[in-house]
């Protein structure tokens, strides 16, 4: 009888308890900003300001508004949108923005994305997740 309430009590501390919640995609100011679960209309993606992301993703909305210069070569390539997160437009549409990542020595995994009609989208996790920028008015 022992040994049963034993296992039964192991059981009890071993179990899965509620998932931890996942980690805002442009860190904790981001989440923040998306705490009122702000979704674009047309993507229905979360929203993010772009005042909320980090400073490198600032600088490289910069340097995209003003047409570079970029420090990748890659930077201003077809973005083919492969994992159709974003919404379907024809090829070309889509160009993908290095955003430097401290401590990385390669690209990283953090990217904007521009589409030609001038929307902007932010991803922290090689385009496993996508955000829609707002622009701060």
């Amino acid at each position: 009888m022992a040994a049963l309430l034993l296992a039964v009590l192991l059981a009890g501390c071993l179990a899965p308890g509620p998932a931890a919640p996942a980690s805002g995609v442009a860190g904790a100011s981001a989440s923040r900003s998306a705490a009122s679960n702000d979704r674009d209309p047309r993507s229905g993606l979360p929203v993010v300001a772009a005042s909320a992301l980090p400073r490198q993703a600032q600088q490289t909305l910069e340097a995209i508004r003003r047409g570079g210069p970029f420090p990748y070569s890659q930077d201003g390539a077809v973005f083919g949108n492969f994992e159709r997160i974003l919404p379907s437009r024809p090829r070309g549409h889509y160009r993908e923005y290095t955003v430097r990542t401290p401590g990385e020595s390669d690209r990283g995994a953090r990217r904007i994305i521009a589409g030609a009609d001038g929307e902007r989208y932010w991803t922290a996790d090689h385009y496993a997740s996508f955000r829609v920028v707002r622009e701060d008015r």
